[in-house]
């Protein structure tokens, strides 16, 4: 045999010098929930070894993993149902403790990258991403109303609006919005193929965010569809986006290396709760190894072509990354 493959597999050395595809912490996205300021630290059930912070605590849960190499961070603010309404108008108050938090930790650490979360769900009493008019989610109507979202979070100090309501038009709607209020260094990381997937449970167990009614299935993608993912990356690049983002990340691989094959703009991936929860369950009962499956998890991710996974995994991996893997 004169094409023996296993030669380039006989040591390590030849390994990691042969090696396609390198993740590292700069790769991470680390998302992080916060709540308002008088709470303590809630550790949320369906999501074993993730907290729900106040603004104190997660300045400290920054600053250890900064320590580990991880810089970047997307916040999702539980709101209570007292502060809620059909307009989400909380979402843009002065006194909104999400907005205050941003303007805190970027102050403190003002190297990091922070993401934001722009959606009516958080802030609705109807629990859904736009907004809701006789049973129905009305598209050009919210627009607005996530422009005024999106610009509070600028004003406070985001670097990365991540819209993540489906609408369409809305990322050169909150581009035009931003641009004209002064912001035009704020990048947008679009939820281009945003899946209606059933692993998102965890998540809004989280924040408590589920719809009151009706399900997110006329703005959110049908899981049978791929190419309809290329319409809508197509629209994100020319409405300004500056990335594009799939979710979920491990059931859609196919659609991320469909993306990154089409697309110059960067691509990421939100390892998404459900897959988070699913790969700790199985590891908890023992029927997987950990510190095995979690980094071969991230690293199908980033083989099939994504450039950023947004992922709840990200504190482990940097210190597995640490101590050398």
């Amino acid at each position: 045999m004169r094409v023996r493959p296993r030669r380039n597999r006989k040591n390590q050395v030849l390994r990691d010098m042969v090696e396609e595809t390198f993740l590292s912490p700069a790769h991470l996205i680390y998302p992080l929930f916060l709540q308002e300021a008088s709470l303590k630290p809630f550790a949320i059930p369906s999501l074993p070894g993730v907290f729900r912070y106040n603004q104190d605590d997660l300045a400290k849960e920054i600053e250890e993993c900064i320590t580990l190499g991880i810089r970047s961070f997307v916040l999702f603010p539980a709101v209570p149902d007292s502060l809620k309404d059909e307009t989400a108008s909380y979402s843009w108050q002065s006194d909104n403790f999400y907005l205050a938090a941003i303007h805190f930790l970027k102050e403190r650490f003002p190297s990091i990258n922070l993401m934001s979360d722009v959606a009516m769900d958080p802030y609705s009493s109807d629990g859904h991403d736009g907004l809701v008019r006789d049973g129905e989610i009305v598209n050009d109507e919210t627009l607005p109303i996530l422009a005024e979202m999106a610009i509070a979070q600028a004003q406070a100090g985001i670097d990365i609006i991540g819209p993540s309501d489906m609408m369409d038009g809305r990322v050169g709607y909150l581009r035009d919005s931003l641009d004209k209020a002064g912001y035009i260094s704020t990048s947008i990381m679009a939820y281009t193929a945003k899946y209606a997937s059933a692993f998102y449970g965890p998540f809004r167990d989280a924040l408590e965010s589920a719809p009151k009614a009706g399900d997110k299935k006329t703005y959110q993608m049908n899981p049978a569809n791929k190419r309809e993912a290329l319409i809508e990356a197509q629209l994100d690049a020319a409405e300004g986006a500056d990335f594009l983002m799939v979710k979920p990340a491990l059931l859609y691989l196919d659609v991320i290396h469909l993306l990154k094959s089409e697309q110059l703009l960067p691509i990421a991936a939100y390892n998404v709760s459900g897959e988070y929860a699913m790969l700790k369950a199985a590891c908890e009962k023992g029927w997987l190894d950990y510190n095995k499956a979690m980094p071969e998890m991230l690293l199908s991710m980033k083989r099939a072509g994504a450039d950023v996974i947004l992922t709840y995994f990200a504190k482990d991996f940097a210190q597995l990354f640490k101590e050398g893997l």
